[in-house]
């Protein structure tokens, strides 16, 4: 597989392989002394007792009623001691979700422990309908909204586009919560902050932040919500500090005039909040919500930092082109790093170690250490460097004037080292002739922090790029929207509670489902079941659409296969003489689209014969310029192709696709 082709996804899987599993395909079948014990309640809560160890697993839907295809729904595993019943935390299971196989009931979990080895082997294509160890992006756009991209299925040219979610102002900058179920995003328009609920992707709540909301940072226990308001006016420059949980406004710090930016100490005692145009930094006792200090920085500060190593506030100042260092704790200066003109952003890596600060003028990225406060690197970087991320080996930065992110090797850093430097081109022009950017970052670390997306607002595409890769291996086209910038929406299985691992999901359609469940330590491979029902006809009637038919039963490999579809119009009645119908498909996840032309059959209904040569999973999408793009997006459906070693009865004939 070519590496530019190949999906973002593999680089973001949980993490679980068949050798970290200590997995081998010719020991997943099942041993005939194992005792399973499950057993299902009326909710639909269902148990399974082995090896020492409880797993109860439950689908709810978020609204209420019955499961329903296309709605949302909390899918849960608790996982407990069988005999004590105490939680067990930090087993970091896998789950996935696929259409229900028939089987013998004897083969049942043999082609369970099978199903997930092919999961979790993702170079053969193989895929389940939702992988619930997944991710989503969230991109902010120049226009007021934001897009929600699903990257396991932006391939083969067809639009990835889970979602969007209309604003009621330009956004300017973002941040999420820990856990990432809620994003709130700063409209300095209209004077507000959006929150989005990521649950569901829509917005939920729109509140006040005083004038000129910009910058956007959360204290670290994230009970309260911080706002840089850049109001002209002085008397009211400063910081709108909105309680979390409740959604409300608690104060308002006028702190200073110009732009701010927010720092806290890592027990979140106390905001550092810089003024550029007063030339200050404020230190708000949180605790108290009083401002205990105001101290002068140099003419200019355009960035604060602070290392919990050091616990020290570090404040550049761009005109002056120095970083003053300020104890956390005594409120003192420690000590000054002199520079040159032109400092801008400033960041330290997760462990507090190294501060980066960059240099638009210069082209460098300067090195800090906090261990004792002492510049130890000038790096060439990527012409006018503006924004800056951390993964856990490496420091990324953005050029303004260049295409090119710099990679700067963590582990090569130290005093009388020479920094290892590396590098790939974001796509194929600098974000500067983009004009209009956010403050929000066009680099965003992925979830398993070894790689990073890049949002390219000139090609309007996000870029991603995995360490150890020379270039990007993937990109994703945020169509009809302009990217600015982006972040990443972890939808894996969390520990929400003491051994409830759980996630959110939107059920894709009807019918009876697996739910294949594994768990490393003791080893526990099981397929749960689960029922999801038909959208009520008014849900899916809507516009011009495509019905898929048949699909009952997974295809075989190398066998003829019938795709048949209706298109119905906005009517509910057959839309006949369609000319330039054709189907689409490609193996996910590859990027080797192809095209099938459909013929009229009578009543709606088209038709054509393919033969696929790969097993996996296919999509399969209907397209028509007649119809448009909009029609092209929306009308698809997923279908499984088995190893034709694996014959059954239903698939003597060739069958067709719903």
């Amino acid at each position: 597989m070519n590496k530019k082709t190949r999906p973002a996804y593999l680089g973001l899987m949980v993490g679980l392989t068949l050798i970290g599993l200590g997995l081998a395909y010719d020991k997943l079948w099942c041993d005939p002394r194992e005792l399973l014990q499950e057993q299902a309640d009326p909710q639909g809560l269902h148990r399974l007792s082995r090896d020492g160890v409880t797993v109860e697993f439950e689908a709810r839907p978020l609204d209420g009623g019955e499961l329903r295809e296309g709605n949302f729904a909390n899918i849960r595993f608790k996982v407990s001691d069988q005999t004590s019943g105490q939680p067990l935390s930090g087993m970091a299971p896998g789950a996935w979700l696929d259409p229900a196989q028939s089987a013998p009931p004897g083969d049942r979990q043999s082609s369970c422990k099978a199903r997930v080895a092919l999961f979790l082997k993702s170079s053969i294509g193989a895929r389940p309908l939702l992988d619930l160890n997944s991710y989503f992006l969230l991109v902010l756009n120049k226009d007021a909204s934001l897009t929600v991209i699903d990257p396991t299925v932006s391939v083969g040219g067809v639009t990835s586009t889970l979602a969007r979610i209309d604003l009621p102002g330009r956004p300017m900058d973002w941040v999420a919560t820990g856990d990432d179920r809620q994003v709130f995003v700063s409209m300095p328009e209209r004077n507000q902050v959006a929150v989005i609920d990521t649950e569901t992707f829509t917005r939920v709540a729109t509140l006040e932040a005083g004038e000129q909301p910009l910058r956007v940072a959360l204290q670290p226990d994230q009970r309260r919500l911080w706002v840089g308001n850049n109001s002209d006016d002085p008397a009211k420059g400063g910081v709108t500090v909105i309680d979390v949980p409740s959604r409300t406004m608690l104060k308002t710090f006028a702190t200073g005039s110009g732009h701010h930016e927010i720092a806290f100490s890592s027990d979140s005692r106390y905001a550092f909040v810089s003024n550029r145009d007063a030339g200050t930094l404020s230190i708000i006792d949180i605790a108290d919500m009083r401002l205990a200090k105001t101290l002068p920085v140099g003419p200019h500060p355009l960035s604060v930092a602070y290392s919990a190593l050091s616990q020290a506030v570090y404040v550049a100042d761009g005109k002056e082109g120095t970083v003053r260092v300020i104890d956390a704790r005594s409120h003192q200066l420690r000590n000054t790093v002199k520079a040159e003109q032109g400092l801008g952003p400033m960041r330290f890596s997760e462990d507090g170690r190294y501060g980066i600060v960059l240099n638009t003028l210069e082209n460098q990225a300067l090195v800090i250490d906090a261990s004792n406060d002492q510049l130890i690197h000038r790096l060439p970087v990527a012409a006018e460097p503006y924004q800056l991320t951390f993964t856990k080996g490496y420091a990324y930065v953005r050029g303004l004037a260049s295409p090119k992110v710099s990679m700067i090797n963590l582990a090569s850093l130290g005093a009388g080292r020479e920094p290892i430097i590396q590098g790939f081109e974001a796509g194929p022009a600098a974000p500067r002739q983009a004009g209009d950017l956010p403050l929000a970052q066009g680099l965003t670390v992925a979830r398993d922090d070894n790689s990073v997306f890049v949002v390219n607002p000139v090609d309007n595409t996000t870029y991603f790029y995995a360490e150890g890769m020379n270039a990007p291996m993937s990109g994703y086209n945020n169509r009809g929207h302009q990217a600015r910038a982006a972040i990443v929406v972890d939808r894996s299985l969390r520990e929400i509670a003491p051994g409830v691992y759980g996630s959110t999901v939107k059920l894709p359609a009807a019918g009876t489902f697996d739910v294949a469940f594994l768990l490393n330590q003791p080893q526990i491979i099981h397929c749960f079941s689960t029922q999801v029902s038909a959208a009520p006809d008014a849900v899916k009637r809507k516009g011009v659409h495509a019905e898929f038919l048949g699909n009952e039963q997974p295809a075989l490999q190398n066998t003829a296969y019938i795709a048949r579809v209706r298109i119905l119009g906005d009517d509910g009645e057959p839309r006949l003489g369609l000319r330039d119908l054709s189907l689409r498909y490609f193996l996910a996840p590859s990027s080797m689209p192809r095209s099938l032309p459909l013929q009229e059959m009578g009543d709606g209904v088209y038709q054509g014969s393919l033969q696929l040569a790969e097993t996996g999973a296919w999509y399969l999408h209907v397209q028509s310029p007649t119809l448009g793009r909009k029609f092209a997006e929306e009308n698809y459906t997923s279908l499984r192709v088995l190893p034709a070693a694996v014959p059954t009865a239903s698939h003597v004939e060739p069958r067709s696709v719903r």
